[in-house]
């Protein structure tokens, strides 16, 4: 089978044309490094495989790996809102990072931030963001909701609201939801299928529970928990394929 062919088959078995991708923070670093680009380099070949396929990718990204706004709030006396404010920058420097990546792999992306930068990076207008996923560009935004208290995890719920995607894609560095930390808990078992109410009611942390309730209530559609660094998953996800854990 020649490559146009088989591109063309793999097209047929689609299960989703436009989709939000979650990147935590995390997965921009290494073990010792805020920022490690062979990981974003990995992760954007990962991109270009669905890409190539025809499929409408915007990614939201986390900011963990260099801020925590949560985390940072009440040290030393700093506020909640500017530490979440900090996050939010934290999160257009890893977008920026991964739209250079993306360009350089022959793909072309555009950086949206809830909060205007314009000097660097477009502001989030709906209409052009839908614009550019129509037309074949990875949509990257950043700066969570472009509002304090709200994580970015929400902001994926937000997102693919507003653009219609047909799922998201919660990238990690684990195989999916677990009935426990699989990291702390070896007798931690993968949850391949789950509802909303089951895994809000059980708190599960995949998301946190806001971004869930958001869920659940605004975008009744699919979020699948994944391993995005085991290569081919973000494309067998798209595909159909039973992998890591799907909610709803």
């Amino acid at each position: 089978m020649t490559i146009k062919k088989r591109v063309a088959s793999l097209k047929k078995k689609l299960q989703y044309k436009r989709i939000i991708l979650k990147l935590t923070g995390e997965a921009f670093a290494g073990t010792d490094e805020i920022l490690k680009v062979s990981a974003v380099e990995f992760i954007a070949r990962e991109i270009k495989t669905i890409v190539d396929l025809g499929v409408e990718v915007g990614v939201v990204v986390g900011g963990g790996n260099i801020v925590r706004g949560a985390r940072l709030s009440g040290e030393g006396g700093v506020e909640r809102v500017t530490a979440d404010h900090m996050g939010m920058l934290a999160t257009a420097i890893n977008a920026l990072l991964l739209g250079s990546v993306l360009e350089a792999h022959g793909v072309p992306a555009r950086v949206e931030t809830a909060i205007e930068m314009r000097q660097i990076a477009e502001p989030f207008i709906r209409k052009r963001a839908l614009k550019h996923l129509s037309l074949g560009r990875v949509v990257i935004f950043s700066c969570g909701t472009g509002n304090p208290n709200f994580s970015t995890d929400t902001a994926a719920v937000l997102r693919a609201s507003e653009v219609r995607a047909d799922a998201i894609f919660k990238a990690t560095k684990v195989d999916g939801v677990f009935t426990s930390d699989p990291v702390k808990d070896k007798r931690a078992v993968l949850i391949p299928n789950i509802s909303y109410d089951e895994a809000f009611a059980k708190r599960l942390k995949f998301m946190d529970a806001a971004a869930i309730g958001f869920a659940m209530e605004s975008y009744p559609k699919p979020i699948h928990v994944f391993n995005i660094f085991t290569p081919n998953n973000l494309k067998r996800v798209v595909l159909g394929e039973q992998v890591g854990s799907k909610i709803g």
